[in-house]
């Protein structure tokens, strides 16, 4: 009997994954227990389609509801920013190179997908099935972002007399590009919707870490000296970097 009253008084284990709904929007929600933590953090993805939770090890589970229901106001808040999900669509919007393109489906089933004018209106001509329209945008924005970013990195590296191994295109959500220490380097094909001066930053910042693979003074410095407009750049990854990430394509 004793057994099982001291069992029966011991804390539930928090859920590791959950479903949260946040104003009529249901959200995953990871929770994951860290032993140093020493209180609860709760962040929102990249995106803004799913969230992250931290919580001490052997917190309650009533302790997590109440945290979260403290916190409906601050998610809905933050959220709003995101605004309703984008479907990419005909007559829709897409940004290329910081330019809104209205996407025009042509209607063909063949034919390439390209930029054109239509009605005085930049826009972006995208020809097969409708239901294909998000992953073929997806694709050309790819190869948008190969040709700029191939260009610009190869100029900040005879700048920095530093040699590039490999580049590839990913769509990574928790960073926008990486450097290896061999000279690989990486970038979201996101960053093609941003303006140019954002592209030219980007890759500026990845091309310095081939000369100091560190955050200091020294890589802060030589990423200014690459590109000036760094320090505007970076204020417009902050606030529609999460945006560009929240644009489903599939």
């Amino acid at each position: 009997m004793y057994q099982f009253l001291k069992k029966s008084t011991r804390a539930k284990p928090v859920p590791q994954q959950r479903l949260l709904q946040v104003n009529g929007r249901e959200m995953p929600l990871t929770i994951r227990q860290n032993p140093r933590a020493t209180r609860i953090t709760l962040r929102i993805e990249p995106g803004g389609r799913a969230l992250k939770m931290t919580v001490p090890r052997g917190l309650r589970h009533w302790e997590v509801d109440e945290f979260l229901e403290r916190h409906q106001g601050w998610l809905m808040t933050r959220l709003a920013r995101y605004g309703s999900e984008m479907t990419l669509r005909h007559d829709g919007e897409i940004a290329i190179r910081g330019v809104p393109h209205r996407i025009v489906h042509t209607g063909l089933l063949r034919g390439i997908t390209e930029t054109a004018v239509v009605d005085g209106r930049s826009a972006l001509r995208v020809s097969g099935m409708e239901e294909h329209v998000g992953r073929r945008i997806a694709a050309f924005l790819k190869k948008e972002a190969r040709r700029d970013l191939e260009k610009l990195v190869a100029m900040h590296a005879a700048r920095v007399g530093r040699p590039v191994r490999s580049l590839t295109m990913k769509d990574t959500r928790s960073r926008w590009g990486s450097c290896s220490w061999d000279g690989n380097l990486s970038f979201s094909w996101r960053i093609v919707m941003a303006p140019p001066q954002v592209i030219d930053y980007l890759a500026a910042h990845e091309v310095a870490h081939l000369r100091e693979m560190n955050h200091s003074a020294a890589f802060w410095a030589l990423c200014g000296e690459l590109c000036p407009a760094m320090d505007e750049a970076k204020a417009w990854l902050k606030r529609h970097g999460s945006q560009l990430h929240a644009i489903d394509f599939d």
